[in-house]
Order: structure tokens, then sequence, then C-alpha cells
């Protein structure tokens, strides 16, 4: 079986951006475009920021035909050998109806199946939205690897599908176009994404409507005439505009009409709307989690350590959820550092004290002791769950290795990459109960807009799970989508993760 080796790309999504317009990197995956290596080395980012060649430890192996998390290491589900992939029977067939078989009773007013006649969506069941006065399949949209219809080879592009059509995905961009990073617009009737050179700043930022039609993508603007920087870690829905990253740093908003960029901030990244449209949170290095209310100046928010990244709004409370490292704890995973994250919450006006929703972990073992830390954090918009990826890893010395690849001896049936579900008190955001496990082997959750169902990515398969709103147990067998045509990708860490079109 061909085998590659996969080092630290991982927290590519997780690493703080906030460095300088005039760094060249801040992680290795920033590097991939000096080109293939030469044999028995490897891109890293160095400390003054740099691309530079330095040999590797072949220590984290995985399947050729897997893809790695950036979030979270190595991910564990793609240390399997083909197959012994999780869940792989547990796919519905093309033709099965598998989400709106989920019982009504989630939802007081959630009475009308899928095809019913409907005049607003808060009458369809779980998982489906009214759209021209009939009650449709939510769709997700990932990015993906795949053959595009008339290419030579494979392109990364952005796909959207019904959460419970396991057969069909529908490429954004046109034949022949690299695409990446699609995300809904309020409401759900507009869906944006970068095509054309998507790591380069000659990227477009491009919407298309939805219903999906055979119209041609309204180009926004690019990187080159929006700050000369590639777009990442864009988001739209709830927000009343488009913000992205510029490139490794500093934050830019354009509306969905187009029109002239507009500069938010010089600095900081992992930007996030409020559920009013208008509050934005983000975070820069050495500062932690800075927020903008109105358009206003951005402040720092009191008690956020500096540390903190990927703040996420809770929609229905005054909470954010984001990771930190207070503790400037690393590990060595490859050679490369890596910061030991936790997961927490405080609020939004006022700042205080962050309360602790999951923190690392570790167990002795004979010659060392397997850890964990957390990635990947997402709120259910319902206010009443946390979603977020437990990474297990064997530490000996200061050496890290993810269970479920080759040399974590000491991790035996232990997965790499763990989806936990957290109940939350909806109105101070603090832990609810034990946590609850919902998937093995697998990372970056998405919760459905009704709160439903968690869609996450395992071994490369957009996979959608049922869960039960009172338990936060999966409710029925997952729905796996086919990878015949499209991978789903993980190695940009949240940039990857599925987004749910909302209800």
């Amino acid at each position: 079986m061909t085998k590659r080796v996969v080092l630290g790309a991982l927290f590519g999504a997780l690493a703080v951006l906030g460095t300088g317009c005039s760094d060249e990197c801040v992680d290795q995956f920033d590097c991939r475009d000096k080109g293939t290596p030469p044999e028995g080395q490897q891109w890293i980012c160095n400390p003054d920021n740099k691309c530079q060649l330095q040999a590797f430890v072949p220590e984290p192996i995985v399947d050729a035909g897997t893809e790695v998390d950036a979030g979270t290491e190595v991910d564990a589900g793609t240390g399997m050998d083909a197959g012994t992939e999780v869940d792989a029977g547990t796919g519905m067939d093309a033709g099965t109806d598998a989400g709106t078989g989920m019982d009504a009773g989630t939802d007081a007013g959630m009475t009308v199946a899928k095809g019913g006649a409907c005049t607003a969506s808060a009458e369809c069941m779980a998982g489906l939205r009214c759209e021209a006065n009939t009650c449709q399949s939510l769709l997700i949209a990932v990015t993906a690897n795949g053959v595009a219809a008339g290419d030579a080879g494979t392109s990364t592009v952005a796909v959207v599908t019904a959460y419970d059509d396991v057969a069909g995905m529908t490429q954004l961009s046109a034949a022949g176009v690299p695409s990446a990073y699609p995300r809904f617009g309020p409401g759900g009737p507009q869906v944006a994404f970068v095509q054309g050179n998507v790591v380069e700043p000659t990227g477009e930022l491009a919407v298309l409507p939805v219903p999906l039609t055979a119209t041609t993508p309204t180009v926004l603007t690019t990187g080159t005439a929006a700050g000369d920087a590639r777009i990442r870690y864009m988001e739209w829905e709830p927000g009343n505009l488009i913000v992205w990253v510029r490139g490794n740093s500093g934050i830019s908003t354009i509306a969905a009409t187009g029109g002239t960029p507009t500069t938010v901030t010089p600095n900081g990244t992992f930007p996030e709307w409020g559920p009013n449209g208008t509050e934005l949170a983000y975070s820069a290095s050495g500062t932690g989690i800075l927020v903008s209310t109105n358009g206003g100046a951005p402040t720092p928010l009191a008690g956020s350590p500096t540390t903190a990244e990927q703040p996420h709004f809770n929609r229905v409370n005054s909470q954010l959820l984001f990771l930190a490292n207070p503790d400037n704890k690393t590990v060595t995973f490859g050679g490369v550092a890596t910061p030991v994250l936790q997961l927490y919450s405080l609020p939004v006006t006022g700042g205080g004290t962050p309360t602790t929703i999951a923190a690392s972990t570790s167990q002795p073992a004979a010659g060392g002791s397997v850890d964990s830390y957390i990635a990947n954090p997402n709120w259910a918009p319902d206010g009443s769950w946390v979603a977020y990826v437990r990474a297990y890893y064997q530490l000996i010395g200061n050496a890290a290795i993810l269970c479920g690849n080759t040399g974590a001896t000491l991790c035996g049936t232990t997965a790499g990459n763990v989806i936990f579900l957290q109940r939350v008190d909806t109105t101070t955001g603090a832990p609810v109960g034990d946590p609850v496990q919902l998937a093995e082997n697998a990372t970056l959750p998405s919760f459905s807009p009704d709160s439903a169902f968690v869609a996450y990515i395992q071994s490369g398969a957009l996979t959608v799970q049922a869960i039960n709103p009172v338990s936060g147990q999966p409710a029925g067998a997952p729905i796996v989508h086919m990878k015949t045509t499209f991978t789903a990708l993980t190695s940009e860490g949240d940039d990857y993760r599925p987004r749910w079109q909302p209800r």
C-alpha cells in the first residue's frame, strides 16, 4: 500500500495568524506553493515566519487515500487501512431519505415532512427548510478533492449536497476551475466561495444563487484587489457582510452585492459574526479575543487569555466559545511544537473569568503517557450543546504521536480524533453533565441550524448523524456520503468544516 508521511500541517487552522503582513508563513501549509521538497526533506515555517527546508522524521504514517486534519494533528481516522474504515457499512442507500424520518417532536411546530407544503421553515421537520413553498432537504457545503467534469486531473473544489442525498454533490465552480471555502448567506438563498487559484491573491470571491442554477457566478472581488493576499478563513451567515482573512493576518469585509472591500483590522484571524449579524469577534496573536460591535473599533475581550483563538458566538446567549493555551504548554509532533489547547466560554459583554468546557488530559502509561488536547469546537445554534474534537496522543518525553498512527504503541485501542458533545447551560454557557461521545476517527463537527444533526468528516467522507436532543446520543445510523467523486478535505481545519444552509 502506498504510504505518505504527514507532519505538522495540523495547526494551519489553529495557529494564531496575527503576526504581520510581511510574513511569508505562519505554518507549514502556507509553504505548499514552494513545490515538492527534495526527498527526505519537508517545508517548514521557521521562527522568522519564512519557509525553509529541513529533514523530517517519518513518525505519523497514514494511508495515501485519506486526509489530514489540520486542527488536530494527523487525523487519527486516516491511520487506518482502507478496508477498516469506521462505519463503512452504515451508509444509507442513495434513495434513502435518512433525515426526515426523525421524530418531529424536536420542535412542536416541525410537523411537515419532506415534499409537503409550507409557508415557513419552522413548519418543516428536522433537516428541512421551506423552499418554494415545499419542505426540502437542507444543503451542506464542503471543500473536497475530486475529478471535476472535463478535468484531466484532480481539483480542490467547493461542493454542495442535500444532507440526505449520499450520491449527489454539485461543484460550484465551472469544470476545470478550482474552488474552496463555500459559505451560505443569511437565510440560505446564496452561497459564496473562492474560485480560481485559491491559494494565491488572484483567487476570486464569487457568489451563486440557491437553489443552484447554471448561472455564472458573480465575482465580488479578488484577493489582489482586496489587499494583495489570498482569501481564507471566510465567513458569511449570519453576518450582513462577507468577512475573510487576508492571507496570514488582517480582516476585510464586502457586501454580497460587491463594491469596495473594507479593512476591519490590519491583523487578526478567525473572524466570527454574532447572531445580530453586525457584532464581530476574532483573535489576534498576543492579545486573545477582540470584539467589534456595530462597526466600532475592536476592543479586547476582558478575561480572554492572550493565547485565546477561534471564537464562536453562542446564538442564544452572550457567550463566546474559544480555544486557549493559558499554561503555554506545547508538545512536539514530528519536530513541530504544538500548543496543548483547552476549550472555554466567556461572556461577550464585560468578559470575566473563562469557564472551562473541556480541558486537556494526561493518563500515565508505561514509559510515558496518553494525553489529549481540544480542537475544532462549535456551538449548536439553539445554544444547548457544544461539539469538539478531543485529540489523543502518545507522549514520551516531549515527543508526541497521535493515537492510531504507527509508533503510538501506548495508546492501545484509543482513537486519535474523537468527537464529543457537551451539554451547556443556555444562560451561563457552563457545562452540564458529562460529555457524550459521538464518533471516533472523525473531525470538524458542525451542527445543523435546527440543532438536530451533526455533520463531520470521517475518513474523507462527509457524514451526518442525527442526535437525541435531550441526551445527545446518536439517533439511528449515520448518513455517509459516497467518495466516488469527491473526498471531503480536513487539512485546513475550521476553514474546511462543513457549513449548513440556514433554515
